[in-house]
């Protein structure tokens, strides 16, 4: 089975491509499709963006496609920035400015207030038409600075629950293990594996 990953978002890719090492799974990306452009996430949830890039990219290529999206969820900010994590300090935010810009809000929230989940949703829209979903989530706290140098997008402000670790200081292995994404895309996994064999 031939998927294509609705990103160009490289370390995504990596992830996934880990994540879903099945024997009779081949992985692309939309960064490998000639002319293709990534999806308007104009979902109003995670859920309803990672079935739009899902379609979008089978659309474009003929492929079963999966989608996902992630969403960091910080309490003492209603849940924000959720939904808009990837654009949450403007459309073209990096990175920094997205880590930048939350811990600005939470300047001054004490520790015990800055608790937060991430919040990962998977979605393969496969050839036949068929739509496989999981989630995954995981509890922690938002640093007041940012810590170590793995990962990447909010990773070094996100204080596992009862680990003291952020998910940049945690090897990859440990990542792939443990993250929100991981456990999205391993319960996508298994729904997939049911397919490949079925």
């Amino acid at each position: 089975m031939k998927l294509v990953v609705a990103t160009f978002n490289r370390d995504k890719l990596s992830e996934l491509r880990a994540l879903l090492d099945l024997a009779d799974l081949e992985l692309v990306s939309l960064a490998d499709v000639p002319g293709a452009t990534a999806p308007r996430e104009t979902g109003a949830t995670l859920e309803e963006n990672a079935v739009l890039k899902a379609r979008a990219a089978r659309a474009l290529t003929g492929l079963g496609a999966i989608g996902d999206d992630t969403g960091l969820e910080v309490y003492a900010l209603d849940g924000a920035p959720g939904v808009r994590s990837a654009r949450y300090a403007g459309p073209r935010a990096t990175y920094a400015d997205n880590v930048k810009k939350l811990l600005e809000a939470l300047r001054g929230v004490p520790r015990e207030r800055r608790t937060a989940r991430f919040r990962t949703v998977c979605a393969a829209c496969l050839a036949s038409g068929e739509k496989l979903m999981a989630e995954g989530v995981i509890e922690g706290i938002i640093t007041e600075a940012p810590r170590g140098s793995a990962g990447f997008g909010y990773d070094p402000v996100f204080e596992l629950e009862g680990d003291g670790r952020t998910l940049a200081e945690l090897k990859a292995g440990e990542k792939n293990r443990m993250s929100h994404r991981a456990r999205a895309v391993l319960g996508l996994r298994k729904r997939l594996e049911d397919r490949i064999r079925g």
